[in-house]
Protein backbone atom coordinates (compact mmCIF):
# COMPACT_ATOMS: atom_id res chain seq x y z
CA UNK A 1 0.00 0.00 0.00
CA UNK A 2 1.30 3.41 -0.67
CA UNK A 3 2.51 4.68 2.37
CA UNK A 4 1.91 7.69 4.26
CA UNK A 5 -1.26 9.76 2.69
CA UNK A 6 -3.57 6.94 2.58
CA UNK A 7 -2.81 5.82 5.74
CA UNK A 8 -3.50 8.95 6.87
CA UNK A 9 -7.34 9.12 5.08
CA UNK A 10 -7.58 5.66 7.20
CA UNK A 11 -6.10 6.87 10.68
CA UNK A 12 -8.77 9.54 10.65
CA UNK A 13 -11.54 7.76 9.02
CA UNK A 14 -10.53 5.19 12.26
CA UNK A 15 -10.62 8.54 14.45
CA UNK A 16 -14.10 10.10 13.18
CA UNK A 17 -15.97 6.50 13.09
CA UNK A 18 -16.22 6.29 10.07
CA UNK A 19 -17.86 2.92 8.80
CA UNK A 20 -15.86 2.01 5.18
CA UNK A 21 -14.22 -0.27 3.42
CA UNK A 22 -11.08 0.31 1.45
CA UNK A 23 -11.58 -0.60 -2.36
CA UNK A 24 -10.34 0.01 -5.60
CA UNK A 25 -6.61 0.16 -6.48
CA UNK A 26 -5.07 0.46 -2.71
CA UNK A 27 -6.90 -2.80 -1.72
CA UNK A 28 -5.61 -4.48 -5.25
CA UNK A 29 -2.19 -4.07 -3.48
CA UNK A 30 -3.18 -5.47 -0.36
CA UNK A 31 -4.12 -8.53 -1.89
CA UNK A 32 -0.67 -8.97 -4.03
CA UNK A 33 -1.80 -7.42 -7.35
CA UNK A 34 0.03 -4.86 -7.44
CA UNK A 35 -1.18 -1.36 -8.81
CA UNK A 36 0.36 1.94 -7.69
CA UNK A 37 -2.52 4.83 -6.75
CA UNK A 38 -2.63 7.68 -5.62
CA UNK A 39 -6.38 7.95 -5.34
CA UNK A 40 -8.12 6.21 -2.15
CA UNK A 41 -11.14 4.23 -2.97
CA UNK A 42 -13.92 3.85 -0.25
CA UNK A 43 -17.58 2.02 -0.37
CA UNK A 44 -19.31 3.13 3.11
CA UNK A 45 -22.49 2.58 4.91
CA UNK A 46 -25.06 4.72 3.76
CA UNK A 47 -26.85 6.40 6.73
CA UNK A 48 -27.17 9.81 7.98
CA UNK A 49 -24.85 9.20 11.50
CA UNK A 50 -22.23 8.03 9.19
CA UNK A 51 -21.87 10.54 6.47
CA UNK A 52 -22.17 13.24 9.56
CA UNK A 53 -19.24 10.97 10.44
CA UNK A 54 -17.46 11.06 7.26
CA UNK A 55 -18.35 14.92 6.36
CA UNK A 56 -15.85 15.51 10.08
CA UNK A 57 -13.49 13.16 8.80
CA UNK A 58 -13.14 15.04 5.00
CA UNK A 59 -13.25 18.88 7.11
CA UNK A 60 -10.42 17.28 8.94
CA UNK A 61 -8.29 16.46 5.84
CA UNK A 62 -9.13 20.07 4.24
CA UNK A 63 -11.18 17.81 1.05
CA UNK A 64 -13.24 19.57 -0.92
CA UNK A 65 -15.42 18.08 -3.17
CA UNK A 66 -14.44 18.36 -6.85
CA UNK A 67 -17.38 17.25 -9.21
CA UNK A 68 -20.84 16.76 -9.20
CA UNK A 69 -22.48 15.19 -7.07
CA UNK A 70 -23.14 16.38 -3.43
CA UNK A 71 -22.75 14.15 -0.70
CA UNK A 72 -25.93 13.58 0.17
CA UNK A 73 -27.71 10.09 0.91
CA UNK A 74 -29.92 10.23 -2.38
CA UNK A 75 -27.56 10.36 -4.30
CA UNK A 76 -25.06 7.42 -3.10
CA UNK A 77 -28.12 5.29 -3.04
CA UNK A 78 -28.80 5.51 -6.49
CA UNK A 79 -25.41 4.56 -7.00
CA UNK A 80 -23.18 7.81 -7.52
CA UNK A 81 -19.60 8.43 -6.06
CA UNK A 82 -18.46 11.82 -4.41
CA UNK A 83 -15.04 13.29 -5.45
CA UNK A 84 -13.01 14.92 -3.11
CA UNK A 85 -9.40 16.39 -3.20
CA UNK A 86 -7.70 16.92 0.32
CA UNK A 87 -5.80 20.33 1.15
CA UNK A 88 -4.30 19.13 4.34
CA UNK A 89 -0.34 18.92 4.47
CA UNK A 90 0.14 15.54 4.87
CA UNK A 91 -2.64 14.22 2.10
CA UNK A 92 -2.44 17.47 0.19
CA UNK A 93 -3.49 16.44 -3.35
CA UNK A 94 -4.75 13.44 -2.63
CA UNK A 95 -8.03 12.31 -4.13
CA UNK A 96 -10.47 10.13 -1.79
CA UNK A 97 -13.38 9.11 -3.85
CA UNK A 98 -16.31 7.37 -1.93
CA UNK A 99 -19.32 5.15 -2.81
CA UNK A 100 -21.95 3.11 -1.30
CA UNK A 101 -23.47 0.43 -4.02
CA UNK A 102 -20.95 -1.44 -6.33
CA UNK A 103 -22.65 -2.52 -9.30
CA UNK A 104 -22.98 -6.28 -9.23
CA UNK A 105 -22.15 -6.81 -5.67
CA UNK A 106 -24.27 -7.20 -2.39
CA UNK A 107 -25.40 -4.47 0.23
CA UNK A 108 -22.79 -3.05 1.95
CA UNK A 109 -23.86 -4.70 5.42
CA UNK A 110 -23.33 -7.90 3.42
CA UNK A 111 -19.67 -6.39 1.91
CA UNK A 112 -18.58 -5.74 5.90
CA UNK A 113 -19.54 -8.89 6.75
CA UNK A 114 -17.14 -10.63 4.61
CA UNK A 115 -14.65 -7.55 4.82
CA UNK A 116 -10.89 -8.64 5.39
CA UNK A 117 -9.08 -6.96 8.38
CA UNK A 118 -5.20 -6.05 8.07
CA UNK A 119 -3.11 -5.05 10.84
CA UNK A 120 -0.47 -2.21 10.65
CA UNK A 121 2.84 -1.97 12.79
CA UNK A 122 0.97 0.61 14.75
CA UNK A 123 -1.10 -1.59 16.08
CA UNK A 124 -4.18 -0.30 14.39
CA UNK A 125 -6.66 -2.54 11.87
CA UNK A 126 -8.14 -1.24 8.27
CA UNK A 127 -10.83 -2.90 6.92
CA UNK A 128 -10.79 -3.35 3.06
CA UNK A 129 -13.35 -5.69 1.07
CA UNK A 130 -13.11 -8.89 0.57
CA UNK A 131 -11.29 -10.66 -2.27
CA UNK A 132 -14.37 -12.31 -3.77
CA UNK A 133 -16.27 -9.09 -3.86
CA UNK A 134 -13.22 -6.89 -4.42
CA UNK A 135 -12.98 -9.54 -7.82
CA UNK A 136 -16.79 -8.85 -8.46
CA UNK A 137 -16.09 -5.10 -8.33
CA UNK A 138 -13.63 -5.23 -11.17
CA UNK A 139 -16.18 -6.15 -14.15
CA UNK A 140 -16.17 -3.23 -15.51
CA UNK A 141 -16.45 -1.90 -18.88
CA UNK A 142 -12.89 -0.45 -17.96
CA UNK A 143 -10.03 -2.93 -19.50
CA UNK A 144 -7.46 -1.94 -16.46
CA UNK A 145 -9.92 -3.71 -14.12
CA UNK A 146 -10.00 -6.72 -16.27
CA UNK A 147 -6.03 -6.91 -16.28
CA UNK A 148 -6.43 -6.27 -12.16
CA UNK A 149 -9.54 -9.05 -11.73
CA UNK A 150 -7.03 -11.58 -13.50
CA UNK A 151 -4.34 -10.60 -11.45
CA UNK A 152 -6.03 -10.63 -8.27
CA UNK A 153 -7.37 -14.34 -9.06
CA UNK A 154 -4.05 -15.73 -10.30
CA UNK A 155 -2.71 -14.74 -7.30
CA UNK A 156 -5.19 -16.25 -4.51
CA UNK A 157 -4.50 -19.15 -6.66
CA UNK A 158 -0.89 -19.08 -6.62
CA UNK A 159 -0.80 -18.62 -3.02
CA UNK A 160 -3.30 -21.27 -1.65
CA UNK A 161 -2.58 -23.88 -4.98
CA UNK A 162 -0.99 -26.69 -1.96
CA UNK A 163 -3.92 -26.86 -0.21
CA UNK A 164 -7.09 -24.93 -1.22
CA UNK A 165 -10.46 -25.70 0.03
CA UNK A 166 -13.21 -26.94 -2.45
CA UNK A 167 -14.90 -23.88 -2.13
CA UNK A 168 -11.87 -22.06 -3.01
CA UNK A 169 -11.13 -24.11 -6.13
CA UNK A 170 -14.86 -23.65 -7.30
CA UNK A 171 -14.37 -20.12 -6.68
CA UNK A 172 -11.13 -20.61 -9.22
CA UNK A 173 -13.71 -22.24 -11.75
CA UNK A 174 -16.03 -19.22 -11.47
CA UNK A 175 -13.55 -16.61 -11.66
CA UNK A 176 -9.96 -17.31 -13.24
CA UNK A 177 -9.95 -15.56 -16.91
CA UNK A 178 -6.61 -17.63 -18.17
CA UNK A 179 -7.70 -20.34 -20.30
CA UNK A 180 -4.80 -22.50 -19.57
CA UNK A 181 -5.34 -22.57 -16.06
CA UNK A 182 -9.27 -23.37 -16.31
CA UNK A 183 -8.18 -26.35 -18.21
CA UNK A 184 -5.20 -27.45 -15.27
CA UNK A 185 -7.71 -27.09 -12.99
CA UNK A 186 -10.28 -28.86 -14.64
CA UNK A 187 -7.31 -31.70 -15.10
CA UNK A 188 -6.85 -31.53 -11.19
CA UNK A 189 -10.34 -31.01 -9.68
CA UNK A 190 -12.26 -32.68 -12.66
CA UNK A 191 -15.33 -33.05 -10.26
CA UNK A 192 -15.67 -30.09 -8.83
CA UNK A 193 -15.53 -28.74 -12.29
CA UNK A 194 -18.37 -30.85 -13.87
CA UNK A 195 -20.50 -29.55 -10.37
CA UNK A 196 -19.37 -26.16 -11.44
CA UNK A 197 -20.55 -26.55 -15.36
CA UNK A 198 -24.25 -25.26 -14.32
CA UNK A 199 -23.04 -22.03 -12.80
CA UNK A 200 -20.54 -21.17 -15.81
CA UNK A 201 -21.33 -23.26 -19.18
CA UNK A 202 -17.75 -22.74 -20.66
CA UNK A 203 -16.20 -24.88 -17.98
CA UNK A 204 -17.19 -27.48 -20.54
CA UNK A 205 -14.28 -26.83 -22.46
CA UNK A 206 -11.81 -26.43 -19.87
CA UNK A 207 -12.90 -30.45 -18.93
CA UNK A 208 -12.48 -30.91 -22.79
CA UNK A 209 -8.86 -28.81 -22.85
CA UNK A 210 -10.94 -26.76 -26.10
CA UNK A 211 -8.70 -23.47 -25.73
CA UNK A 212 -9.70 -21.69 -28.53
CA UNK A 213 -13.59 -22.23 -27.84
CA UNK A 214 -12.72 -21.22 -24.18
CA UNK A 215 -11.30 -18.60 -25.41
CA UNK A 216 -14.00 -17.71 -27.42
CA UNK A 217 -16.32 -18.15 -24.28
CA UNK A 218 -14.53 -16.01 -21.96
CA UNK A 219 -14.50 -13.00 -24.24
CA UNK A 220 -18.11 -12.84 -24.85
CA UNK A 221 -18.32 -13.52 -21.18
CA UNK A 222 -16.27 -10.45 -20.38
CA UNK A 223 -18.31 -8.39 -22.91
CA UNK A 224 -21.74 -8.91 -21.38
CA UNK A 225 -20.14 -7.79 -18.12
CA UNK A 226 -18.91 -4.43 -19.84
CA UNK A 227 -22.35 -4.52 -21.58
CA UNK A 228 -24.09 -4.41 -18.09
CA UNK A 229 -21.81 -1.85 -16.53
CA UNK A 230 -22.50 0.52 -19.44
CA UNK A 231 -26.05 0.06 -18.65
CA UNK A 232 -25.67 0.65 -15.23
CA UNK A 233 -23.56 3.75 -15.71
CA UNK A 234 -25.72 5.45 -18.45
CA UNK A 235 -28.67 6.85 -16.24
CA UNK A 236 -26.47 7.68 -13.56
CA UNK A 237 -24.53 9.55 -15.94
CA UNK A 238 -27.20 11.52 -17.62
CA UNK A 239 -27.84 12.43 -14.20
CA UNK A 240 -24.33 14.25 -13.87
CA UNK A 241 -24.90 15.88 -16.62
CA UNK A 242 -28.13 17.61 -15.34
CA UNK A 243 -26.38 18.29 -12.07
CA UNK A 244 -23.22 19.89 -14.03
CA UNK A 245 -25.43 22.25 -15.66
CA UNK A 246 -27.54 23.32 -12.75
CA UNK A 247 -24.81 23.98 -11.10
CA UNK A 248 -22.60 26.07 -14.10
CA UNK A 249 -25.80 27.52 -16.04
CA UNK A 250 -24.69 28.85 -19.37
CA UNK A 251 -24.21 32.79 -19.05
CA UNK A 252 -26.81 34.94 -20.01
CA UNK A 253 -26.62 36.44 -23.65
Amino acid sequence: MTPNPILKVLSTFKKYQVKSLLIGGQACIVYGAAEFSRDSDFAILCSDKNLQHLQKALDHLKAELIYVPALEMKYLEQGHACHFRCGAREVKGLRIDVISKLRGCESFDKLWERRKKVSLKSGSTIDIIGLKDLVQSKKTQRDKDWLMLKRLVENDIILNKDEPSDEQVRWWLQESRIPERLIELAKKYPKITKDSITYRPLLSYALTSDIQKLNSKLHKEELIERQKDIEYWAPLIKELEILRHESHPPLPN
